[in-house]
């Protein structure tokens, strides 16, 4: 299929998963911007061998073009491969997820639709590692995960942010006759610049009058619309056309008017007795407390309760009267009498059968026999059903009766049952404890209503007890008998009344059977209601899903936005099907709520399931200025200066593996703008005040109407407020009964903007407009400062940094006219005008509040005026603006401003000046450079300047690990990702320039010298974008000198992974990662080169410990790690480079283990030359032509074949020239002769702590099995070196692991490059075919690797069965561990042959024919199961004695094995065999796979075992993997935490694994 080749500009959201399928987005919370049009892209992202690849798909039920969202219609979204075609992409093939060792697969999904979206992936699990067959396990599922996409509301063709949003909230009911009443009224919201008006709900009312007892939900209220929904049409057009306003609206789903016509003919909406038998006992209860309020006289008991005394006796009276007569522990218990006769019936008719679980019941205790009982006998434990519904199964207990009593006898009956009478009281036990509980509960619960309802002062005070005002609320109502209730069993027509229940668990439903809320009268009810029973779907209740869809389409027609009323106790399931409902009629639907959960994760489960657009918060919740500010501070945004966390990729698409929507195949170039998901908070809808709360008049001081106000809209959230705030109304208006209608002066005339009478409106159209356009623009940036009482808010855009300041002047109760003063505010870097200054007075006197209240008609506001301020002062100099308030500045005043900051208005703008240009830049970096640009240690960055520079150190904070770029990022990294603004880094920078004058410095000095003159470009670039930030407020500069960094940063990866090989760059993050540490790791050092000549770029080991001098350049860590380094990423002349120079000193058929610049070699370590070897042969086989390194001619240090030490500057040295071939040849003829030398200027000079017999190195080949043999007991000549040096301990001198015979690594090196050097004289490339042994005869390269073949695994091979040891070259009596391969083989201390550890996969890897493949799988799974770690590979079982994994190199104890840190390789848990150990699990579970899954399963269980290595470098301020690590991956202060080897060997691993997958 094609695809065209439009050029559009894509947006798209990143969204990676997890190894285990959950979205890694900060908080976990994913709110996306309302669709656009064309779509943006949800860009899934999921590692290529992540477990949910196996088998897998991501499912979405995200509808695609054209189709409607249907919540339970997941559409399969696969992965599509798009390779690059010349002009267009084209689409090749369509699969499922399946595994890339290498790459990232992404998923695009176009969003179209505002809503609640989910997603999950199926895939197959993967089975445990084992060497035997392993069972397929079954196809599973991950949790279902959440994506909100904020709706698009438009008024009159201006898009309306859900942020800009300015909200009016109304008692519909008050709003008087309509139209004319209610058009005044909308006019004169309008005109305050309100954008959206909530109603309360509109519908017929019940007979309680409250507007949330819906009578009827699909008739409009006809005293308001007498032409029901053709005036709501009307008015809802009005609204938006005339008047700029959204119609909001209250649905209330989970309850209905408990005078609802449609009830009585559909009792079953409801809970009642038929429905929900379970509260039966509840109805009982409710029954008996009622009768026993209308008995209170009877009793001689108090009917209007004046005092404590009075509550005390009635409650008094509530057991004997009330609860003892009902008999509510019925419901509880086991009727004794009738199952314990039932149950000695079923005993005598002889016809129960045997139960082997009741074998010797006979000697059971009592507790045993009950627990049977209750166990395997007892129904209905779970819930009530009835009076004695608790009963036993009369069979099984007649088996218990048998097993104890025997068969049947009648002489015997009356035994058994006082037997089981006995023993079923003791199983009612401990349900009369439950009984006794739950009575102890009633009674509380009552007595604390009754309190509340009859003597609290802040209740109601009903008064006397009677018919009017019962004793308590009734949770019931009782449908009237008619002739359409008649037509129901009379259990149907008592229906649960609704309510709430304190800390109650919102998923649970408080009247179903699991819980006890309405036996126990823990349900806050409200009597005019009832609440509506849903079940789990609509097949449950077909007359109430449809009747309650129906309602809820009809409000979606009308209105853009839903209050869910009671959000929390409405069934989940419930509201997400309604809301899907009502956005199949407005998609774009604001969904807004109160959540009264308690628990903010549970809020969470509420907005994300339901695509909550914003939860309702309220400000005349604060008791204090100081929470008012915390609540404004919540709802403000992000801080001034906040990080940008988002990048651009501009003009091109992904390289790597290409996306689709599984839909079609055509797909366009595009620039992409990526946006990386932001951590994200609820959003709020922040009321100033709402028809549920007090109004400042009476929670605070009326004056604080205005600043109250003024704070909310500087917030950056949808903002609301309710009809009376702005008129400043004197008391909370009571929706159910008042009267009165709405009166207001801005309804009746023209609202301009300024002081006046009659309210606020006049400021709040100030404050709306300043909102609403903040809001649209995107001002989300807000710094909120606190002193006193009062409070000012400065909110501003995040790029063009324009802003408002507000100032305002709280008023609580006490303030006076005076409450303190503000100091001044210096707005630094910034200029301030002042927009206005205004104060409230309201007057408060008890006769102006007595004339308001006495209106019979209206509801009035008290008395009040704003008035204008004057001697607000604004200095402007050139470096702040400098805000001074009046004298006169009393409580209830604000002062408004508008700002703007100079220095931040760049030609270009500054953000996109500072991100810009950086690539261009960088685009001639060299890899060299860039090491130096990126990286270097301070040790490192002393040597480079002669000691003058080191790192930075940023005070509060510490140096950071790199002077380069990654030091930087590396510390900023986490602190942009979670805005982490008090940082100490972000505190330097505030302070100072002096960072920004380090880097500078650091490149332009730099940039001078000859090696690095390509750094000028970086150097300009870097220095242009800081001298712009150089001009803005200090405040601002960590977000901008952040933006530099990472953008010089991104430049810098970038630039190079470009010069890295094409696997590399389109390879995932964790193998570019790996791929930057040969950056990170080779460079130039004025004391460590590659010859003593000419300063050479070269490979440190590790940093910041072997970076310089002799430490730097290690010939065993070079040759380990160069395969994965320089090899597979393309490095192939710094390969080249670092062979030749080892060559260039080959002495004694070895390479020295350090290098010293060629002029101080040490010749000491035994497996140097054969890891040297196979780097050669690695080469010839990786590299274009690599063959022809063969034939290179290189000088050497000392004179072939002989052992003449020779200094770097005798003029024999160098005098001599050889091939490599030559040296190959040589390497191997010298061993085959076999060596005997000590080492040159032996003694403390070069080793201080060896003895001197540890100098002496000894080789030679045992010609019977082909082997080398060599070292001592002395000496340390493999990678495992650590000597002893504690003289305290007695460990001076005496190896930790001396490693001596024949080291199981060394064998496959050999047998590695035996076979290679044997095919290349075979294939005519190689002029030797053999070596010269010591006994002068001639071997052949390929007879001495078929003898190795012939006697490797007879003398490495320790069987599982003993009885083979007779096979093998083995000592029953020492084995540990079996069905492994020996780390040694005949070495000084013959335990230490049998030692586990991880040192035999190399030899695997190398060599994998040494191997019988079903043997090296078993070692292998051993290796796995004992050694492995979470990064590395423990260096020794820890099941053996010697086992010490603990590295402490300070330690100076008398500890003989790990005193001075000797058990360096005894325990530990090293990186870089896990290299080796996972290519060859890789290669040999290979080899047994056949098909395709099995093939993919062999990679995902390598994939599994990297997952902490991934974590570590993702981690890791040094951007690497550490050398080693403590037992489970602890951290050991002692590792380098990055080493070349640690990397190199896991890119060694990729590499294998592309190389598997091509072939």
């Amino acid at each position: 299929m094609g695809s065209n080749s439009l050029s559009t500009s894509q947006e798209v959201y990143y969204l990676p998963l997890n190894d285990a399928g959950h979205p890694d987005v900060p908080g976990g919370y994913i709110y996306l911007p309302p669709p656009t049009e064309p779509a943006y892209i949800v860009r899934f992202a999921i590692e290529g061998t992540s477990s949910i690849c196996r088998e897998g798909s991501l499912w979405a039920n995200v509808p695609r073009e054209g189709e409607k969202f249907n919540r339970d219609a997941f559409h399969e979204y696969k992965y599509l491969l798009l390779p690059p075609a010349i002009g267009r992409l084209v689409l090749t093939r369509l699969t499922r997820l399946h595994p890339d060792f290498t790459q990232t697969l992404y998923i695009d999904v176009p969003i179209r639709l505002a809503g609640a979206f989910a997603f999950y992936t199926t895939y197959t699990p993967l089975p445990d590692f084992t060497s035997d067959a392993a069972a397929t396990p079954k196809p599973t599922r991950t949790e279902t995960f959440y994506f909100d996409v904020s709706p698009k509301l438009m008024v009159n063709s201006t898009v309306l942010p859900i942020d800009s949003l300015s909200i009016f909230s109304v008692i519909s009911k008050l709003m008087g006759q309509y139209p004319k009443d209610w058009e005044r009224h909308l006019r004169g919201i309008g005109q305050r610049e309100y954008n959206m008006v909530h109603f309360t709900p509109l519908m017929q009312r019940g007979s309680s009058n409250s507007p949330y007892s819906i009578y009827d939900q699909l008739t409009f209220d006809p005293a308001c619309f007498p032409n029901g929904e053709d005036d709501m049409a009307v008015m809802i057009n009005s609204m938006e056309k005339n008047h700029g306003l959204l119609g909001l609206t209250d649905v209330v789903w989970n309850h209905t008017a408990n005078n609802s016509k449609w009830l009585q003919a559909h009792p079953e909406a409801g809970y009642n007795i038929e429905t929900a038998p379970h509260l039966e006992i509840a109805l009982e209860l409710d029954n008996a407390l009622l009768q026993y309020g209308t008995d209170l006289a009877k009793y001689g008991l108090p009917t209007d309760l004046k005092s404590a005394d009075d509550l005390q006796r009635v409650m008094d009276g509530l057991k004997p009267h009330c609860l003892d007569l009902v008999n509510i522990w019925e419901y509880y218990v086991v009727k004794v009498s009738r199952d314990a006769q039932a149950a000695v019936d079923a005993w005598s008719s002889g016809l129960t059968s045997a139960d082997s679980k009741v074998n010797g019941a006979k000697d059971w205790s009592l507790k045993q026999k009950v627990d049977f009982l209750r166990e395997q006998a007892l129904t209905g434990a779970k819930e009530f059903a009835g009076r004695f519904h608790r009963t036993i199964d009369p069979n099984v207990a007649a088996a218990l009766l048998t097993s104890v009593f025997g068969h049947a006898d009648s002489d015997r009956h009356q035994d058994a049952l006082e037997a089981m009478t006995q023993w079923l009281k003791a199983l009612n036990v401990p349900f009369y404890k439950d009984y006794d509980a739950d009575v102890v509960i009633i009674k509380q619960q009552v007595e604390d209503r009754v309190r509340y309802l009859r003597l609290d002062d802040d209740g109601p005070k009903l008064g006397p007890i009677d018919k009017r005002h019962a004793f308590v609320e009734s949770y019931f109502t009782r449908l009237p008998l008619n002739d359409t209730t008649k037509m129901h069993d009379p259990k149907a027509l008592f229906l649960v009344n609704n309510g709430w229940v304190w800390a109650a668990d919102a998923m649970k439903d408080n009247a179903g059977p699991a819980s006890r809320a309405y036996l126990r009268r823990q349900v806050i009810v409200w009597g005019d209601c009832v609440k509506l029973r849903y079940g789990k779907k609509p097949e449950d209740n077909p007359f109430l899903w449809d009747f309650m869809t129906r309602y809820s389409r009809l409000m979606a027609k009308y209105f853009a936005g839903f209050r869910i009323d009671n959000c929390h106790s409405t069934p989940l399931h419930v509201a997400e099907y309604l809301l899907d409902q009502a956005r199949d009629v407005r998609s774009d639907l604001a969904v807004f709520a109160e959540l009264f959960t308690g628990d903010e994760k549970m809020d969470y489960v509420f907005v994300k399931r339901l695509g909550l657009s914003a939860l309702i918060r309220e400000a005349m919740q604060a008791w204090s200025t100081q929470e008012v500010s915390r609540l404004v501070h919540m709802h403000s945004g992000r801080p001034i200066g906040s990080f940008e966390i988002d990048k651009v990729s501009s003009g091109k698409k992904s390289k790597s593996s290409a996306i689709a929507n599984g839909v079609n195949g055509s797909f366009g170039q595009s620039t992409e703008i990526v946006h990386n998901i932001r951590q994200s908070p609820v959003h709020a809808l922040f009321m100033d005040c709402t028809h549920d709360n007090e109004v400042p008049a009476q929670k605070r001081d009326a004056r604080d109407t205005l600043p109250n106000a003024a704070l909310v809209n500087m917030c950056a959230c949808a903002t609301g407020s309710v009809m009376g705030y702005d008129e400043v109304y004197p008391k909370l208006i009571d929706l159910v009964h008042e009267p009165r209608l709405y009166h207001s002066s801005f309804s009746d005339h023209e609202v301009k903007i300024g002081a006046g009478r009659g309210g606020i409106g006049r400021i709040k159209k100030l404050l709306n407009q300043i909102h609403t356009f903040m809001g649209k623009h995107g001002y989300d940036e807000t710094f909120i400062h606190h002193e006193g009482e009062y409070i000012t808010v400065h909110r501003m855009h995040p790029r063009t940094r324009k802003g408002y300041f507000t100032v305002a002047h709280t008023a609580f109760p006490g303030y006076g006219q005076g409450h303190g003063s503000l100091s001044p505010v210096h707005l630094s870097g910034t200029k301030a005008k002042l927009i206005g200054s205004w104060k409230l007075d309201v007057n408060v006197s008890e006769s102006a509040k007595q004339a308001v209240l006495d209106d019979k008609q209206f509801l009035r506001g008290l008395p009040s005026s704003v008035s204008d301020l004057s001697g607000v002062n604004v200095e402007i100099t050139i470096d702040e603006a400098v805000i001074s308030m009046p004298s006169h500045f009393p409580p209830g005043s604000i002062a408004i401003f508008e700002t703007w900051i100079p220095g931040a208005e760049h030609s270009e703008g500054l953000d996109r000046y500072v991100t810009t240009g950086a690539a261009q830049a960088f685009s001639e970096s060299s890899l060299v450079d860039l090491n130096f640009i990126m990286y270097r240690s301070e040790p490192e960055e002393r040597d480079a300047s002669d000691g003058k520079d080191g790192v930075y150190a940023i005070p509060g904070h510490g140096p950071l690990v790199y002077a380069g770029l990654q030091g930087w990022w590396s510390c900023l990294r986490d602190v942009v990702r979670y805005n982490q603004l008090g940082h100490p880094i972000c505190n330097h920078l505030r302070e100072g320039t002096w960072a920004m004058d380090y880097i500078v410095g650091r490149l332009d000095r730099d940039s001078k010298h000859k090696e690095f003159s390509s750094l000028s470009k970086p150097a300009a670039w870097v220095k242009s974008r800081f001298d712009a930030i150089r001009k803005i407020p200090s405040f601002l500069r960590p977000r901008y000198f952040a933006l530099v960094i990472q953008t010089a940063y991104d430049a810098a990866w970038a630039r190079g992974l470009k010069l890295m090989s094409e696997d590399v760059q389109n390879a995932q993050g964790f193998v570019q990662s790996l791929a930057m540490v040969n950056v990170q790791m080779t460079g130039y050092m004025h004391s460590a080169s590659l010859n003593p000549f000419n300063s050479v770029p070269c490979m440190a080991a590790g940093l910041p410990h072997f970076t310089s001098s002799w430490a730097r350049c290690w010939g065993r860590d070079i040759f380990i790690a160069l395969r994965g380094l320089y090899l597979a990423t393309g490095r192939y002349s710094d390969a080249y480079n670092h062979i030749v120079a080892f060559a260039s000193v080959l002495k004694h058929g070895m390479i020295p283990n350090l290098l010293s610049d060629g002029k101080l070699p040490r010749y000491n370590s035994r497996d140097s030359i054969w890891f040297f070897l196979q780097a050669i042969q690695d080469y010839t086989k990786m590299v274009p032509n690599g063959l022809q390194l063969l034939k290179e001619k290189i000088d050497r240090r000392f004179l072939p074949y002989d052992d003449t030490y020779l200094e770097f500057d005798d003029p024999r040295a160098y005098s001599k020239k050889s091939s490599i071939e030559d040296i190959v040849q040589e390497a191997l003829q010298r061993h085959a002769t076999g060596l005997s030398f000590r080492e040159a200027n032996a003694g403390p000079s070069i080793d201080s702590q060896m003895k001197d017999e540890g100098f002496n190195i000894e080789i030679h080949v045992d010609w019977k099995t082909g082997i080398i043999f060599g070292g001592n007991q002395h000496n340390c000549g493999t990678w495992m070196d650590k000597m002893g040096e504690s003289e305290k301990a007695g460990s001076k001198g005496v190896p930790g692991t001396p490693r001596d015979g024949a080291p199981v690594e060394i064998t496959g090196l050999l047998a590695s490059t035996l076979a290679w050097v044997a095919e290349l004289h075979e294939q005519g490339h190689c002029q030797n075919g053999g070596v010269t042994a010591a006994s002068g005869e001639h071997v052949t390269f390929r007879d001495w690797a078929s003898k190795l073949q012939e006697n490797f695994e007879r003398c490495y091979y320790v069987p599982t069965d003993p009885s083979e040891d007779g096979a093998y070259d083995v000592n029953s009596a020492i084995v540990n561990q079996r069905g492994i391969y020996k780390d040694l083989y005949r070495s000084g201390e013959e335990y230490e042959d049998y030692q586990l550890r991880p040192n035999f996969p190399i030899a695997m890897t190398v060599a994998p024919w040494l191997f019988t493949p079903e043997k090296a799988l078993c070692a292998l799974e051993m290796a796995d199961k004992y050694l492995r770690g979470p990064t590395g590979m423990a260096t020794l079982d820890p099941s053996d004695l010697k086992y010490r994994p603990y590295y402490i190199n300070s330690e100076d104890s008398t500890d003989f094995t790990t005193s001075k840190g000797r058990n360096y390789h005894q325990g530990p848990e090293w990186i870089w065999p896990t290299g080796f150990f996972l290519r060859a699990l890789l290669k040999f579970n290979l080899l047994r796979k056949t098909t395709k899954a099995e093939r993919t399963e062999a990679f995902q269980q390598v994939t599994r075992r990297l997952e902490r290595c991934k974590i570590a470098i993702r981690e890791s301020a040094w951007a690497g993997l550490a050398e080693l690590t403590q037992k489970n991956g602890e951290f050991c202060g002692d590792s380098n935490p990055t080493q070349a080897w640690s990397a190199g060997c896991l890119l060694d691993l990729f590499y294998d694994a592309k190389e598997f997958a091509r072939g």
